[in-house]
Order: structure tokens, then C-alpha cells, then sequence
């Protein structure tokens, strides 16, 4: 499939943009105190990948199917076990969290646009489904914060 102008510069953006997620979610998982932390950085970390990997083959023109079940708020539930760390590293912990919210609204919202631009079904389908992803990152990164009161 041939792109226009406009779709190659999106998913160029859209690259750019999960290869920061990657590098992010590598140095947090590193940064972070609490084991449970740590974890969910690495398991965004792995699934940003796929998101870039993804993106990769859309460039090249190719026009990736996603799974037809799209991915569902059961999947973002975390069991709630509030962090054992100091309250310094508690502290540093919620900054990473933060920030890491931010950066999935940030890429969800560049999702959206691509969405709307794109003259594919097909593509426009995986891009919302990546986009649900996405959501669903920032509601496990929610759900952290929430449970151990770093929310406000």
C-alpha cells in the first residue's frame, strides 16, 4: 500500500514517539523502588515494543491486522498492594508514575489524530487498536498511583 505525505509523517511521529515510551519505560523500570513498580514498567516497556514494531511494518506500507478482540479494561486491573518503600523512594516512585501518565495521554492523543487521517480501514483499525492500548497503559499507571494515595 502506498501512503500519502500526510500518513507517513504521522506514523513518523508515532515512531518517534514509542521509541521514547521504550527508552522511558526502561530507565523507569530501572529508577524505581518498589518491585510491583518496576514490573509494571517493564510489562509497558515490552508491549511499547510491539507498538513500534507495528508502526515499523506500517511504514514500510504494509497493512497490519490486529487481533479482532480489542483489548478491554479487565485488562488493565492491577491487584492493589501498596508499596512497602520509604517515603523518599515513595516519592520518587510517584514522580516516575507521573510523568509516564502523562507521556500515554500525550501518545494517546497522537493516536487519535493519526486515526482520523488515515484512508485505510484496515490501518485506521490498528492504530485505534494500539490507541485502546495506550489507554489501557495509562489506566494501569492510574490504578498504581491510585492505590498507593500518590493521586491527586
Amino acid at each position: 500500500m502506498t501512503l500519502t505525505q500526510k500518513e507517513s509523517s504521522l506514523l513518523s511521529d508515532l515512531k518517534s514517539q514509542e521509541q521514547l515510551c521504550i527508552e522511558k519505560y526502561g530507565k523507569y523500570a530501572e529508577a524505581a523502588h518498589d518491585p510491583a513498580l518496576k514490573n509494571l514498567f517493564t510489562e509497558l516497556r515490552v508491549n511499547e515494543q510491539k507498538h513500534l514494531d507495528t508502526i515499523t511494518q506500517m511504514i514500510s506500507g504494509t497493512e497490519v491486522k490486529m487481533p479482532a478482540a480489542s483489548p478491554s479494561a479487565e485488562d488493565s486491573k492491577l491487584a492493589c498492594t501498596p508499596s512497602s518503600v520509604s517515603e523518599e523512594e515513595k516519592k520518587n516512585d510517584a514522580y516516575l508514575c507521573r510523568d509516564a501518565l502523562s507521556m500515554e495521554k500525550h501518545v494517546s492523543g497522537v493516536y487519535n489524530t493519526g486515526i482520523f487521517e488515515f484512508t485505510s480501514p484496515v490501518m485506521r483499525d490498528t492504530l485505534a487498536h494500539i490507541q485502546k492500548e495506550e489507554q489501557n497503559h495509562g489506566e494501569k499507571l492510574y490504578n498504581y498511583l491510585a492505590c498507593n494515595n500518590m493521586y491527586s
